[in-house]
């Protein structure tokens, strides 16, 4: 078994946290902005020092490549995103690129032989911070692989009409725009594909607290959950604060607030611990302290592996839609769906196997957060591993991995590369 180097990984975790470094411990790195070309020409220059050969496609995605001994081989493929969030931390997202990195620089300094060309890449725009939706650029890039319900989001076209959400330094009024002038723009030919690549891996953070409550270092992913989000909007009449009794108004947000306990409540009842769920947006209209509230909005979004605790909820969701609350009326509406992905089963005991031939605590676990291999899967097969977050925060400025843990994530990842470069037949 081959480890990677802990000064490596220590090394670009402190470099690559300086691209967007917002002055409180943590990155603001929107896709293809100033602070992620700086991140993307540090990635482009270590690997060209190990001898890389460097290729973009059509939508900005850097494909860095090891040659294998057989030349007609398939890659093995490996890597994540660069972008973040607003405020964002130094790990998610950037971990799976620097472990792919770290991984073909172990393969290089100590010489590994492999027959399959080895591949570490950057996509574009996972979070879709400043240019939603969040995925964009694998959703384009997997679309024909996709279920319908899932490409329709993401057609070409009107991605790259998207604009931007707020100005920021160097960024473009639309996608499109920022594509063509990031120069990282290269041959649609270049996209991985299924004809080209023969497996995908992709390290990332935890993003939870679960690793570390087991004390485990590594989790070997198994899938990510299947999920739905909803809209709830209640619907009455605004009228005076302070002249209107009580007893003739249609509060939409006394509605909304009652329909919201009412949900926690009978969800809770389905005993299901591992079920989680979310209302994160809250829209109040007119939302002046003087008006009584006339239309309230709230979002719902539940995420499970099971398809029937799934339907549970929503059965509860509709029960919710068909009666009044506090006089008022309430229709839903569906923004979001998406089934279980099961990632592949020979990629996973690969990561099984290399964390524990390395010695390297892991334990199984599910994702509940949206990654773009979970799109990657539907064309080529994938996986991931997860490495310990501390205090299961991410996408904050304290978001933290150990550099030992990360190093520990890059030998796994490095070693279930090379089992697949053995074993894997697609």
């Amino acid at each position: 078994m081959y480890k990677c180097s802990l000064e490596r990984m220590s090394d670009k975790i402190k470099t690559f946290s300086q691209f967007g470094d917002a002055g409180h411990g943590g990155i603001t790195r929107y896709s293809l902005s100033p602070e992620a070309k700086m991140a993307r020409a540090e990635f482009i220059k270590r690997m060209k020092a190990i001898g890389a050969e460097i290729e973009y496609d059509d939508l900005a995605n850097i494909y860095a490549t090891l040659p294998g001994t057989d030349p007609n081989a398939k890659r093995i493929i490996a890597g994540s995103h660069c972008d973040s969030v607003k405020n964002g931390g130094n790990y998610d997202g950037i971990l799976g690129v620097m472990s792919a990195m770290e991984a073909l620089e172990t393969i290089a300094d100590q010489k590994i032989p492999h027959k399959h060309p080895m591949t570490a890449y950057i996509m574009t725009n996972e979070e879709g911070s400043l240019y939603p939706p969040a995925m964009m650029v694998s959703g384009i890039l997997c679309n024909d692989y996709l279920p319908p319900e899932l490409a329709k989001n993401f057609k070409y076209e009107d991605m790259m009409a998207v604009p931007a959400m707020e100005e920021h330094e160097g960024s473009e009024k639309t996608f499109g725009e920022a594509l063509e002038k990031s120069g990282y723009k290269g041959d649609k030919a270049n996209r991985m594909s299924p004809e080209t690549c023969l497996c995908n891996f992709e390290a990332h953070i935890e993003q939870g607290p679960i690793l570390e409550d087991n004390d485990k270092e590594i989790g070997v992913v198994d899938c990510v959950l299947g999920m739905f989000n909803y809209s709830l909007i209640f619907t009455g009449f605004a009228a005076h604060a302070g002249t209107f009794p009580m007893n003739k108004r249609h509060d939409a947000l006394y509605a909304a607030s009652q329909a919201l306990c009412y949900l926690h409540d009978e969800v809770d009842k389905l005993g299901r611990p591992e079920l989680v769920y979310t209302t994160g947006e809250i829209y109040c209209h007119p939302c002046v302290h003087t008006v009584i509230p006339d239309r309230v909005e709230f979002s719902l979004d539940v995420r499970h592996t099971d398809p029937a605790v799934l339907q549970q909820v929503m059965d509860i969701v509709k029960e919710i839609s068909t009666k009044k609350w506090a006089g008022c009326d309430c229709e839903i509406r569906e923004n979001w769906v998406r089934d279980t992905v099961e990632w592949n089963k020979d990629l996973v005991s690969y990561v099984q196997e290399a964390a524990d031939e390395t010695g390297v605590s892991n334990m199984p676990i599910h994702s509940g957060a949206g990654h773009d291999s979970q799109f990657i899967n539907y064309m080529i097969p994938s996986t991931m591993i997860f490495v310990q977050t501390k205090d299961g925060l991410s996408h904050c400025e304290p978001e933290y991995a150990k550099p030992e843990h990360c190093t520990d994530g890059a030998t796994v990842l490095l070693n279930a590369m090379l089992k697949a470069d053995e074993r894997f037949e697609g």
